[in-house]
């Protein structure tokens, strides 16, 4: 049978389609926890990476220059979205949506000085992409922003935002907000807004920091944000009593509540770490795309 094509309904939105066979329990809870802070769910957790550290040796040296942690990390939450494809939901006008596509948001630096500046890239991917698709669309994006000195999308609406004197700015905002409730927004905004995506994630690693819980926005739909940590080393007994040197990568989660069930994130995050530890599995697309329901 032709797989069939969903075409967009009243009560959608440019970025994702209403749920609309959501529990009533599901469905009122928006209206209980309006505010994304409000619904702030926090995890830490770590991953062993001995075996992946062997692995993105073997790719470097095949030549995928400068392929790492971070590449990994986001191939493997694109793979976990194919498996669970709730954790891509999103909240907006008290309502629930199924996103359209998987859309990550990462603050990035011109270059790596406390000089540059910093600004923010968005990136589309596919839960059929496999690292290497991962590696190359995130490696265009942020050659781009490198290679261009003017402003981005992003940094362009911020300029005109900031145009306006303070009390007609909070007005815009609010305006923006009212919009964004109803659905508004025009495509250009939202591919430009860092506020809205499927999540955000900081490689605090490549500062040779620790993660940091940071909060997510009340304003826009980002339901997700994931902060990862500089590799660490551990001492550990192994099945025979013998003391062993173990490195792992620690990681902090901010997840919106409201978007499904904590035994729902929790399996999400299981398949995360499972394909951090097995990254070869990442080399092909999934066997299967699970749809989220309607």
């Amino acid at each position: 049978m032709p797989e069939q094509i969903y075409r967009r309904r009243f009560g959608d939105r440019k970025d994702g389609r209403l749920l609309r066979t959501l529990s009533p329990f599901y469905r009122v809870i928006p209206y209980i926890m309006p505010r994304r802070s409000d619904a702030l769910n926090m995890i830490a957790d770590s991953v062993e990476i001995s075996g992946l550290e062997d692995w993105l040796r073997a790719k470097r040296a095949d030549g995928w220059k400068g392929m790492g942690m971070l590449h990994v990390t986001i191939a493997a939450y694109v793979r976990m979205i194919s498996h669970c494809p709730g954790v891509n939901r999103f909240v907006s006008g008290q309502k629930i949506y199924a996103r359209n596509n998987i859309e990550l948001v990462m603050i990035v630096k011109r270059a790596m000085s406390s000089e540059a500046e910093e600004t923010s890239i968005k990136v589309v991917f596919d839960p059929a992409d496999t690292v290497f698709d991962i590696y190359r669309k995130l490696g265009e994006k942020v050659d781009e922003i490198k290679a261009d000195q003017g402003d981005n999308n992003t940094e362009r609406a911020a300029r005109v935002l900031t145009a306006f004197p303070g009390l007609l700015l909070k007005f815009a905002v609010w305006v923006l907000r009212v919009i964004d409730y109803f659905g508004g927004l025009p495509r250009a905004l939202l591919d430009a807004s860092p506020f809205h995506g499927s999540m955000i994630i900081t490689d605090l690693g490549s500062l040779g920091l620790g993660p940091i819980y940071h909060h997510i926005y009340d304003f826009g739909n980002l339901p997700v944000f994931i902060a990862m940590g500089a590799k660490r080393k551990a001492y550990e007994l192994d099945k025979t009593g013998q003391a062993v040197e173990r490195k792992y990568v620690d990681y902090k989660f901010e997840m919106d509540e409201r978007v499904v069930d904590g035994l729902y994130f929790a399996n999400a995050l299981k398949y995360l770490k499972y394909y951090l530890k097995n990254p070869v599995l990442l080399e092909q697309p999934p066997e299967q795309v699970y749809e989220d329901i309607f």
